[in-house]
């Protein structure tokens, strides 16, 4: 097997609509296991919290995410981003697009997809679950 670098988000209680969330913008293939299914119940408030979900795309997007259980603390700052990029030319284009036109639903825009002063499409948004998304749309450079 290939070693990979897969995504992880830990949510205090709202991983489940997270994903489903998720998913609806992706797309792909969602399995979510919770406490009482792999029997690590310490507390029953937290038997149908997510203990570890995944959502693995028809692109090979992989995004895993859990609950934080009641007994455990959780840091309520935000250090890391999502990062979304592709192609200008295609369909990668238009996904990343429509990507971000979905993410931004009930989410805030912090930078409008837009030509940035690199010269691609470039957008910043923060999704209704609180995560950012960075979306970059590689533009062609004319050749010299």
């Amino acid at each position: 097997m290939t070693s990979r670098l897969n995504p992880y988000l830990g949510f205090r209680d709202d991983a489940r609509q997270a994903l489903e969330f998720y998913r609806s913008v992706f797309g792909g293939d969602l399995r979510i296991g919770t406490f009482a299914e792999m029997g690590a119940v310490q507390d029953p408030a937290d038997a149908e919290k997510v203990m570890h979900g995944q959502l693995e795309t028809d692109r090979g997007y992989v995004l895993m995410a859990s609950d934080t259980p009641a007994s455990m603390g959780r840091s309520d700052t935000n250090n890391i981003s999502m990062s979304l990029s592709g192609d200008g030319d295609g369909d990668d284009a238009d996904d990343l697009r429509g990507y971000f036109a979905a993410l931004s639903d009930g989410g805030t825009v912090l930078e409008p997809l837009t030509r940035a002063p690199w010269g691609d499409e470039f957008g910043m948004v923060t999704d209704r679950f609180g995560i950012t998304w960075l979306v970059n749309i590689t533009v062609a450079q004319p050749q010299a």
